[in-house]
């Protein structure tokens, strides 16, 4: 009995001790948020002046901007001693008591309040070094020797044993990995198979039947690259890829938060995207446009609209005032933390409150680059000529100015006048003239420039040391020189350093976009991160190889789409010939030993059932389509009148790129098929599978809307005949012919009549969801 009770106690005593772990890291944890709350910022704002290491001359010998300083104490004695108020000098000096500090004025009964609270909690404190180091706590040497801050190089093309499968210059490179690994290639893929994964690839469409059957006629040496080039000059490739690009750098055209107020047409900044992509500009071009299109040109509205990039990140208004320095802060983190995850492929962001954790990348570091954007501050610019701008003003103000004296006349009007009143009201409301067409964009304004510090742990109520545009110390300057502390084109330094040849980010970021979205999984398979916590590349000689042949053709990435559509990589079937074999070596074909089927996008879904209804409006550009959805959704947002239904039926048949891209409403087909938050970065889609998806296609608005329409549509291509519209249906749908059971469950459908039903269950089948 006795040796079961102690059994017992002992088991007792084990499972309270992490409770009691637990506890005592809970009062440490509010002993710090509590010091970091209301002590620091004391010390910081009436102490550091004149006791820390940023003071022009330390006073007394004390310092209080790190734990050893205020424990040890200055000439006096020690400043802190935990859990004596006696023995503890800094609280007479605060309370006037014989030494009286800070000289300047005594601190508020509530500050020493917080002082006298927190030295009786034990001083928790957690600096453990000095508030301002000069020198990262990282060796910059050794971070400078992980793979992807290394010079890129330029491999030769490995050797090879089987010399007649390489088609373009990728090949030997995924070639050699597979012969180490004792691996073959999977056969080359069925004709169809590769046209249709091509096109979607490169304009998020599928093959029509009559491409198809163009494509399989056509026996000529060079039918792939002439194929590939047309879809390349296509006005679908920057659609497609277009979005891609919108995805990382988290597009929007609206704020978020909780008024989501409509960022100006803002819909230019995605047709600048599409119209930069089709006419092929350099990458470096690109970038240099977005960063710094206002400084570039003043004038130039579409170099105006490239800057709108800034304006892309999700903004908390505080009641309409972006002055705030909260919010000034939240702006400048928004719009630096992008550049390390669009630009660099770093997680810079980890940097904002300490240094990072696994990556050569100093607080300091994040400080100096968020300096780049100091003096930018947004700017609405008017897409019309001046005259035109005033003339709206001023008829605007004349309007504005009638319906206001008539408002105050109604308080001293009877109830027939008042009706009256009401309905002059309503008639010059209605001659208000439209809202002219605007650039959403930035400007500097080195009047308003705000001082960049160091903030501690990330608190814009805490400043250190202020800091000037430079780069991140673990890369290299290149060629470009760092802004200096005045400069008037400060973004411009900026993306000049990051499309430097001798930074070795850029590039190899890009090219590896590029091949995430053809393979569905990058060489490096965080597209976001090339940092010692993100993912190691399968083929560095290979990435290196795209990166340099981007560089070396002045930054163009359609020789880069060219070479990997037309590679046997590329080429391949979706099928394993030694399925046990691969895997066990390479089970998720990070070798790339065959083609990865992938499920389509919400995008390229809707786009292909509007396609196959014969609705697909196929209009390039233009203002943002805002479709029919559910009363309930729309009764959830701040201000439910934000949400505008498109009448003209015709826009509602635009392709999905040109929905409006709102943060706190997303359609719920996109929000089913993993359409992002529009919140951050999204670099890589997930292809979830989950439930509701089955049911948004099977009893969605939009699915069974396309499906009534695609019945029809089926219905005049091939009118009376079952049969013709099974063959059709199937090819229009997935690019083949119906296998004998798909052929006899169709027909059971149309043999009731159920038109509707066989188009809705094409909708539904993996042939048609799926690329392979």
């Amino acid at each position: 009995m006795r040796r079961n009770f102690t059994q017992l106690l002992v088991g007792l005593i084990v499972l309270a001790m992490p409770l009691v772990a637990a506890a005592e890291s809970s009062v440490d944890t509010d002993g710090i948020a509590f010091f970091e709350a209301h002590v620091l910022p004391v010390l910081v704002r009436r102490c550091y002046q004149c006791h820390s290491d940023s003071a022009d001359q330390l006073k007394g010998g004390l310092r209080l901007d790190s734990r050893e300083g205020t424990l040890a104490g200055g000439e006096s004695g020690p400043a802190v001693v935990p859990h004596d108020l006696a023995k503890s000098l800094l609280v007479s000096a605060v309370r006037y008591d014989g030494l009286e500090m800070p000289p300047d004025g005594r601190l508020s009964d509530d500050e020493i309040e917080s002082i006298e609270r927190w030295i009786t909690m034990g001083a928790p404190d957690p600096r453990d070094e000095t508030a301002n180091p000069e020198k990262n706590r990282f060796d910059l040497k050794t971070g400078r020797d992980f793979w992807s801050l290394r010079p890129i190089s330029n491999p030769p093309l490995p050797v090879i044993t089987n010399p007649t499968w390489p088609r373009t210059s990728i090949d030997y490179f995924i070639l050699s990995k597979l012969e180490q690994a004792e691996l073959q290639p999977s056969a080359e893929a069925d004709r169809v198979d590769w046209l249709r994964r091509v096109h979607y690839d490169l304009c998020g469409l599928p093959p029509t039947v009559q491409e198809i059957d163009e494509f399989l006629s056509d026996q000529t040496a060079n039918a792939y690259e002439r194929l590939v080039d047309r879809l390349l000059a296509s006005p679908h490739y920057g659609e497609r890829w277009g979005q891609h690009w919108l995805d990382v750098i988290r597009f929007a055209e609206t704020e978020g938060f909780e008024y989501d107020r409509t960022i100006p047409d803002s819909w230019r900044f995605r047709d600048y995207v599409i119209q930069s992509l089709n006419a092929g500009i350099g990458f470096d071009t690109f970038v240099r446009e977005q960063l710094a299109g206002d400084e570039i040109s003043e004038e130039d509205r579409r170099l105006q609209v490239a800057a709108g990039f800034h304006r892309l990140g999700a903004v908390r208004r505080n009641a309409g005032n972006q002055e705030v320095s909260g919010s000034r802060n939240e702006v400048l983190t928004e719009r630096t933390d992008i550049i390390g995850s669009a630009f660099l492929g770093m997680t810079v962001g980890c940097a904002r409150c300490h240094d990072h954790k696994f990556d050569p990348i100093s607080q300091r570091d994040y400080y100096r680059l968020q300096a780049y954007f100091a003096a930018s501050h947004e700017h609405d610019v008017p897409y019309v000529k001046s005259d035109n701008v005033e003339a709206w003003k001023s008829e605007t103000t004349r309007v504005q100015r009638e319906i206001a004296e008539l408002t105050q006349l109604l308080a001293n009007k009877g109830i027939a006048e008042e009706k009256a009143t009401i309905a002059k009201i309503q008639t010059l409301a209605k001659q208000l003239p439209a809202a002219i067409p605007m650039v959403s964009s930035v400007r500097n304004d080195f009047a308003k420039q705000t001082p960049i510090h160091v903030l501690r742990r990330g608190e814009w109520a805490i400043p250190l040391d202020q800091v000037w545009p430079q780069p991140p110390e673990v890369l290299p300057l290149g060629s470009s020189s760092v802004a200096p502390r005045h400069a008037s084109m400060p973004r411009t330094a900026l993306a000049d350093w990051l499309v430097d040849r001798q930074n070795p980010l850029t590039a190899r970021v890009i090219a590896n976009r590029l091949w995430h979205y053809h393979f569905g999984r990058g060489i490096v398979p965080s597209p976001n991160d090339f940092g010692r916590n993100g993912m190691p590349p399968s083929h560095l000689e290979l990435l290196d190889y795209l990166a340099c042949r981007l560089v070396m053709s002045n930054w163009q990435l359609k020789p880069i789409h060219r070479m990997i559509v037309l590679s046997s990589t590329y080429r391949q079937s979706s099928e394993m010939a030694n399925a046990a074999r691969y895997r066990t070596i390479d089970p998720e074909n990070r070798l790339l030993g065959r083609f990865t089927r992938r499920r389509l996008s919400a995008e390229e879904i809707r786009d292909s059932m509007l396609l196959l209804s014969g609705q697909l409006n196929r209009e390039i550009g233009g203002p943002s389509v805002m479709l029919p959805v559910e009363e309930e959704l729309v009764k959830q947002l701040y201000d439910p009148s934000q949400w505008k239904v498109t009448e003209e039926r015709s826009q509602q048949a635009r392709r999905s790129i040109y929905l409006i891209a709102k943060r706190n409403l997303r359609l719920p087909l996109m929000e089913a098929f993993d359409q992002p938050t529009l919140q951050a970065s999204c670099a890589n889609r997930e292809a979830s599978t989950h439930v509701p998806q089955a049911l948004e296609l099977l009893n969605g608005r939009t699915s069974n809307d396309l499906a009534d329409r695609f019945a029809s549509h089926l219905a005049g291509l091939a009118a009376g005949d079952s049969q013709s519209q099974i063959e059709l249906g199937f090819r229009m749908a997935t690019g083949r012919s119906p296998n004998p059971e798909e052929v006899r469950l169709a027909k059971a459908f149309l043999e009731r009549g159920a038109h509707r039903e066989f188009a809705l269950a094409i909708f539904n089948i993996n042939a048609f969801l799926y690329v392979r």
